[in-house]
């Protein structure tokens, strides 16, 4: 049973080679496992403790009352959440119903561990596939060459192999940061779209919950009604019909108790507060992904910010001959490897293209003399 948790660990382990950035790790880090930590509690929740407890006063066995009503749900009366609790009804929501009047039938508590385990997989989703497009590219440019172990020799050594492979792949990389910025899109349509599911499953209270929640604790205490109790409530009524002796159909009402639901609007409050920051920051790295990709001259600033010891000269040089995809694997290395360490390989950059430029001038001065 161990071995279950030992991927876990391998999972929430630190990463010491980083290919994307921290707005992205908490889609696929902090988010999965909040999820799945939320996935296990209500898990635990439901099996180990009565999830729903019902309230009647007919010869109806107990135990098939509370299965009927867990698994056809029950449903509360939306207009007798405006009533006084104690005066009108005797709890929010609950009231006597009569033909015509609208009903909103809570089952979602039924399928909430499944939801939040299928929320997790699309958080992880855009980790799988830019693990699989980068392949370990940014480890590989990156491994050791940062390392103080290294002596002076192999350092060079390391940096000039580093060197050529950033000179000889010029313009091969923009597909690799396409694929980055598709990836960040999706992180943001992602949660976008998981609070407009939310907001669907919970009846269209969604939206606006954490803010309702904000003002229900500014509210006077004599009037307000608690905004979590009309998504999450904690007590519906359950209809269930039988046959009488005489074989006619007897309707019985009852009141359930969902103890689950205490736990669910406490969960969820913290999912809608963390969604919609998620949400943010999101839109946030999208400006700025867009930002460098249309602007050349925020990508020069965006690395100087990154490492400030750079020679401007030098990343004038590099940046006038690389193409944005270019720079996103450069800026990727400086997250992996030691500033002065990128200053050399920048300068190094530099002086090869230098090189190349006064070898096609030359070849050029050549073929042009060579003329008839």
């Amino acid at each position: 049973m161990l071995d279950v948790f030992s991927d876990f660990d391998e999972y929430i382990e630190i990463d010491y080679t980083y290919n994307d950035n921290n707005v992205f790790r908490l889609h696929y880090k902090a988010t999965v496992i909040i999820l799945l930590g939320f996935t296990v509690l209500l898990g635990c929740s439901q099996h180990f403790g009565d999830p729903i407890n019902c309230i009647h006063g007919e010869d109806v066995p107990q135990n098939v009352l509370e299965t009927y009503c867990w698994i056809h749900s029950t449903f509360t009366l939306p207009a007798a959440y405006d009533k006084r609790v104690g005066i009108d009804v005797a709890h929010p929501g609950i009231d006597k119903h009569t033909p015509g009047e609208t009903k909103r039938y809570h089952a979602y508590y039924q399928w909430i561990i499944f939801l939040l385990f299928f929320q997790a997989l699309l958080f992880y989703a855009p980790r799988y596939i830019w693990e699989v497009v980068d392949d370990e590219k940014i480890k590989n440019l990156s491994m050791e060459v940062g390392c103080g172990a290294l002596q002076p020799d192999d350092k060079a050594e390391c940096r000039m192999i580093l060197v050529d492979y950033l000179k000889s792949h010029i313009g091969d990389h923009n597909v690799y940061l396409l694929v980055f910025t598709l990836l960040e899109m999706y992180n943001l349509l992602n949660v976008l779209g998981q609070l407009y599911i939310m907001d669907l499953l919970f009846g269209r209270e969604f939206t606006s919950f954490g803010i309702d929640v904000l003002k229900f604790t500014n509210m006077d205490q004599e009037n307000r009604t608690d905004p979590m109790i009309k998504v999450f409530p904690r007590m519906t009524k359950c209809t269930f019909h039988t046959f009488g002796s005489s074989g006619d159909v007897q309707k019985h009402d009852a009141l359930c108790i969902l103890p689950i639901n205490v736990l669910n609007e406490k969960l969820y409050v913290f999912i809608w507060f963390w969604f919609v920051v998620l949400a943010a920051l999101s839109a946030g790295m999208l400006v700025f992904r867009f930002v460098t990709i249309l602007w050349p001259a925020a990508r020069s600033f965006v690395l100087m910010q990154k490492c400030d010891i750079l020679d401007k000269n030098d990343l004038q040089v590099v940046m006038k001959h690389i193409k944005v995809g270019d720079w996103f694997v450069l800026h990727l290395l400086t997250k992996n490897v030691d500033f002065f360490y990128f200053k050399e390989v920048i300068r190094d950059f530099a002086n090869e293209l230098k090189e190349d430029a006064k070898l096609n001038r030359k070849g050029s001065l050549e073929d042009y003399k060579a003329l008839p």
